[in-house]
């Protein structure tokens, strides 16, 4: 499965509008956004770089003002994390990802679990970012342009749903990109405080998970922020499968 999740990591980050492969990794650019949770490489399966290759890679981020970035599975490629830490990249995160396979998908049964929907106006796109920048915290701010990437995954191949407010508005919802290499990447589940604790989180992840089934996906996967979301992820069919390692370089360490 790594292989897998390592080959979708290279399939997605080519459908960024800015694109740069030079070495055995592929960097995804957003020229809309300097967040490097939307700027960053990835090396392909099997990638032995040198240390020049290394060095053009922290170039191409550098000339645009980014911070150097990486997100991969290193069983993939284990001659990649040595080479980046030759050059002075340092671990923001290691995360276990899940999966989920058609035959494990558990869809809530219950009569009062929530009922997901597919945003369709600009209005409600504009409420699902802003209810996924205040369920993590302000880690982002809601703005058109996040609303305009949620669009944008609904219309390549992707999905996105979210679970109103009782009030109106949204409550929770999540995305999961367009399926490439027989798997997909469900991510961004977040469901505001006030809302917790009602089975948000499980319906959008079924209803989001059973889509891309729907349009042909083997499996998909996720990573969990903790303990309690991982509950979550396993009552709807999800299993540890393996490790995402995620790596920058910041102006205080040593360059290549």
């Amino acid at each position: 499965m790594d292989n897998q999740v390592q080959s979708f990591a290279v399939a997605n980050l080519r459908r960024r509008p800015v694109v740069v492969e030079s070495g055995g990794f592929v960097a995804g650019f957003d020229p809309g956004t300097d967040s490097p949770y939307l700027n960053y490489a990835t090396p392909l399966p099997g990638a032995e770089p040198t240390g020049r290759d290394v060095a053009a890679l922290v170039a191409a981020f550098r000339e645009r003002g980014l911070l150097p970035r990486l997100e991969f599975a290193p069983e993939a490629a284990p001659a990649v994390e040595p080479a980046l830490r030759a050059a002075g990249f340092g671990t923001e995160a290691v995360h276990t990802y899940l999966v989920c396979t058609p035959d494990r998908l558990a869809l809530p049964r219950s009569a009062g679990s929530p009922r997901v929907e597919r945003p369709t106006t600009d209005a409600e796109y504009a409420a699902l970012d802003a209810a996924l920048a205040e369920a993590f915290g302000g880690v982002f701010a809601p703005s058109a342009e996040g609303a305009a990437r949620l669009r944008r995954t609904q219309r390549s191949g992707g999905a996105v749903r979210f679970v109103r407010a009782p009030q109106g508005g949204c409550a929770g919802g999540a995305s999961c990109s367009p399926p490439a290499e027989g798997t997909a990447e469900l991510s961004g589940v977040g469901t505001r405080p006030a809302y917790r604790g009602r089975g948000i989180a499980a319906a959008v992840t079924a209803a989001l998970t059973g889509a891309m089934f729907a349009r042909g996906a083997r499996s998909v996967w996720l990573e969990y922020s903790g303990e309690g979301s991982r509950r979550v992820y396993e009552r709807v069919g999800y299993r540890p499968q393996g490790t995402r390692l995620y790596l920058t370089l910041h102006p205080q360490q040593p360059r290549p």
